[in-house]
């Protein structure tokens, strides 16, 4: 655009009023993972769904990936990552808490309890029934769960009493549904009354069904690939300033946060906003099981 033509553009155009609006709308980081599922519960903190786990995959050997995080906050922030013992390798948030718990300091311990491992589970799943958000139903998404429903999972595998028939819970063809039952008891989230139904198959069996739906499930290895982990000594220097109060600067691998925690963990961000999205996400992380 010339000189000359600016007097032409005095008024607002449609080009300025979108880059506006691309700037407004990634001024502030969703936290926020589409792919993923997760029940809707009434203000008394009850929810009910029903869900189907799928089998493992195109491509992968399992129908389910175990993750690890760190989720604190310290003098200097907070710090919230993947654990990187979720693939065998050392963390130094762990070994911090490992130095604390063997103090013998009660208060050690108390810190130690707050910065231990979280464990999750992901995997794919088919939603039979979501009354609060019927929209969902027959579609495939991620779920991530804690071990209470891992627990129900196990269970349904290896039955505790010998009237109780083993099932693969991830099978389409011999499956089962599983029935969650939310309730809140104490202030806290209850999974107890979840439970699985009787064995049946998913479509009513129908192969050519099944084949499709299998081919919408989403990868599960990518959770826990090498590169969404920090390595030891970034890990390191993040503990340090979260736990000391020390500033960091942020660099290019901070500003481009990778995708260590599928968009969810961004423990760079010190800045106002950024401190708000942390407490955002690990307040839904530790409110979840």
């Amino acid at each position: 655009m010339g000189f000359n033509d600016l007097k032409k553009n005095t008024g607002m155009n449609e080009g300025l009023l979108t880059e506006l609006n691309k700037i407004s709308s990634g001024s502030k980081k969703s936290y926020q993972d589409d792919r993923f599922w997760k029940p809707e519960r009434d203000k008394s903190g009850n929810g009910f769904a029903v869900i189907r786990f799928l089998s493992a995959p195109e491509g992968e050997e399992t129908p389910f990936v175990r993750l690890f995080s760190h989720g604190f906050k310290g003098r200097g922030g907070w710090l919230i990552d993947n654990c990187p013992t979720t693939i065998g390798l050392k963390c130094p948030v762990c070994e911090a808490n490992n130095d604390l718990w063997n103090s013998g300091d009660e208060s050690d311990k108390d810190i130690a309890r707050n910065r231990k491992r979280k464990l999750q589970y992901i995997a794919n799943i088919l939603v039979i029934s979501d009354p609060k958000n019927p929209h969902n139903e027959g579609k495939v998404f991620l779920y991530k769960f804690g071990k209470r429903i891992f627990d129900k999972v196990q269970g349904s595998m290896q039955p505790e009493f010998e009237d109780e028939d083993a099932i693969n819970p991830f099978c389409f063809w011999s499956g089962a549904n599983f029935k969650l039952k939310i309730r809140e008891v104490a202030g806290f989230v209850n999974y107890d009354k979840s439970e699985f139904d009787s064995s049946s198959a998913l479509l009513d069996g129908d192969n050519e069904k099944l084949e499709a739906l299998w081919k919408t499930q989403y990868s599960l290895q990518e959770f826990i690939a090498p590169d969404q982990f920090k390595s030891y000594d970034e890990l390191k220097t993040r503990l340090d300033i979260v736990v000391g109060g020390g500033r960091s600067t942020p660099t290019a691998e901070d500003t481009n946060t990778n995708s260590s925690s599928t968009s969810e963990t961004s423990s760079s961000n010190t800045g106002a906003e950024g401190a708000d999205d942390a407490l955002s996400y690990f307040e839904k992380l530790a409110n979840e099981d």
